[in-house]
């Protein structure tokens, strides 16, 4: 038996690799509810025309027409949490898989207005549940040592899928379909989410969730499957058990209170500048700010391809080095870059000059922002709160983000029918505010512990 345990490093070897990729496999099954929340959220930019010519829509109501996803996705974000913990991680991500499926489909086959509405309203509410429950159930297969890379996959499954879905708006405008091209558009979505509904039949449920409902043994095997020391799965089972109780002290304690507040005002500062830089307006509505500055309808879905491109290019690069460069810096580089992209962007529309200057201006931009403030947000949010309150503090800053996001979404088209460049002229000078901000009031994070961020910020 001694001889057994003290074996050669090869047959030490073999058990890591083969639970790695079971832990890799289980990631990227449940990263793929995040490919699908990315595709979800720019599919829309290829189909705005369609949708005006199609359901006769004003700048008003195709505003609100592409918000209607966005009030699903508040409410799936806010909603999630108590099914998660009732029915599992793995049965909600069942779910969602069910929700996009019906709504790429239902999209496809709208009958009218208000039908498409009421599916887009679901992809909302998939897209916002997905934002939580993905990473989160990543995070708890995941041994320590992974943890960071692995949920990181779903915020680069999530630019990968904004990319998928532009690629996939230029392919079909290249078929001539007629009014049938932006029921294609949103239908394609239909095939990955029943792909994802199908693979989930083969991931473990979370190890945490199995530990709260008593069921020890099975997430005792779960967690030697996905990589865990064998010597050390009791001790794991214990520390759960303790965090479980430690979150039940936590709801205690009141959130809103003098002692969080400054990390509560930097949480809610930063979500809202993310929206106020104009990011997911112009996701949305890619395709058709390129064909306010002239450019054709299949010429506009390349660049829109392009554009998608550069914003997983950069997504990687920031992820590769943002525990390097540190956040402040990040962030000061992309403030720099929105309001020198953005200025340009307004000049081209105002001059009319557009073309090229407006390609690349937005290159600059999408190139800022997954350099910036994509890549810090939620990573910042992260580390303000301490753990005790981690959780609500997260909860804060994505309901913060996508209340501003729903509203901007709504006026974008509202304001650009008055000049095209008065939106992205707005959104220079919210930029620098943000950069004030940055300059002035964000603290680094980089390499500080989160007692000591804790104690910098006032909190005892």
């Amino acid at each position: 038996m001694q001889s057994s345990t003290s074996a050669t490093p090869a047959s030490k070897a073999s058990p890591d690799a083969r639970l790695t990729a079971r832990l890799l496999f289980s990631t990227t099954v449940a990263a793929l509810g995040g490919l699908l929340f990315g595709f979800d959220t720019a599919v829309i930019s290829g189909a705005t025309d369609w949708l005006q010519r199609v359901f006769v829509l004003t700048p008003t109501t195709l505003g609100v027409t592409v918000t209607s996803a966005l009030v699903g996705t508040v409410i799936g974000s806010i909603v999630v949490g108590r099914p998660a913990d009732a029915l599992g991680r793995r049965a909600v991500l069942f779910v969602l898989a069910v929700l996009y499926f019906a709504s790429g489909l239902g999209c496809a086959l709208a009958w009218g207005w208000w039908p498409f509405m009421i599916f887009r309203f679901i992809g909302g509410l998939a897209v916002g549940g997905a934002s939580v429950v993905s990473p989160m159930y990543i995070a708890e297969i995941s041994p320590a040592r992974y943890r960071g890379r692995l949920v990181a996959i779903t915020q680069f499954n999530i630019v990968l899928g904004i990319l998928l879905a532009y690629l996939s708006d230029y392919v079909i405008s290249t078929l001539n379909l007629g009014n049938a091209e932006g029921r294609w558009m949103f239908g394609v979505m239909a095939a990955p989410a029943a792909a994802f509904f199908l693979l989930l039949l083969f991931i473990p449920r979370s190890p945490r969730w199995l530990v709260a409902h008593g069921k020890t043994q099975e997430a005792r095997n779960v967690l030697q499957e996905c990589g865990a020391n064998k010597a050390r799965l009791d001790g794991e089972i214990d520390e759960i058990r303790a965090s479980l109780d430690l979150a039940h002290q936590r709801l205690e304690e009141p959130f809103f209170c003098r002692k969080y507040r400054k990390p509560i005002l930097l949480a809610v500062a930063i979500a809202a500048f993310n929206q106020l830089s104009g990011i997911n307006a112009l996701l949305y509505y890619m395709a058709h700010i390129f064909e306010m500055a002239g450019a054709a309808s299949h010429s506009a879905y390349l660049q829109s391809v392009i554009v998608g491109f550069t914003n997983l290019v950069f997504t990687m690069a920031a992820l590769a080095i943002i525990d390097h460069f540190g956040r402040r810096r990040l962030m000061l580089v992309g403030s720099v870059g929105y309001i020198l992209s953005l200025s340009a962007a307004s000049y081209a529309f105002y001059t009319h000059t557009g073309g090229s200057l407006l390609l690349v201006s937005l290159l600059v931009f999408i190139a800022s922002h997954a350099f910036g403030q994509g890549a810090v947000i939620w990573v910042f949010i992260g580390e303000i709160f301490p753990n005790r309150v981690r959780a609500r503090g997260q909860a804060l800053g994505t309901f913060t983000h996508w209340m501003m996001n729903a509203l901007i979404t709504l006026l974008f088209p509202v304001v650009a029918a008055n000049s095209s460049g008065d939106p992205f002229a707005i959104f220079a000078c919210c930029m620098v505010g943000q950069l004030l901000w940055v300059i002035f009031i964000m603290p680094e994070t980089k390499r500080v512990s989160l007692e000591q961020i804790q104690k910098q910020l006032g909190i005892e």
